[in-house]
């Protein structure tokens, strides 16, 4: 869902629900390149939280990011959808991503991103 807003975009990704058939398989990941600082938003196809830390990003084209954070995000994985806010049309590793919660529906915690490494996912 995108919602415009003046000099910001809202936009909150939520997993695909089929992300919840197994909620502790995180797929191995290959890097394929160096790490990027930032990734075009309207390139995201899906994100797929794994867990607290990991997240997976697919783009256009079947290609893959992996973000792991530095520190695990406070029910992120539990939650597995969050929201971020940006007045540029990427995504940053500087960005802040807040956690949706669903019971009460509400905003969770804030975590910062980090950079966004090409991955080749294993099947």
């Amino acid at each position: 869902m995108r919602m415009l807003f003046p000099l910001a975009i809202a936009v909150a990704i939520i997993a695909a629900p089929g992300a919840a058939r197994d909620r502790n398989a995180i797929p191995a990941a290959t890097p394929v390149g160096k790490p990027q600082n930032c990734i075009p938003i309207r390139s995201i196809r899906e994100s797929l939280v794994r867990s607290d830390r990991i997240i997976d990003f697919r783009m256009n084209g079947n290609r893959y990011y992996r973000v792991t954070l530095d520190r695990g995000c406070p029910q992120l994985g539990f939650e597995r959808r969050f929201s971020y806010a940006t007045s540029l049309s990427q995504l940053c590793a500087q960005d802040i991503i807040t956690v949706l919660q669903t019971t009460p529906v509400m905003a969770g915690p804030s975590c910062g991103l980090a950079p966004f490494q090409p991955v080749t996912l294993a099947k």
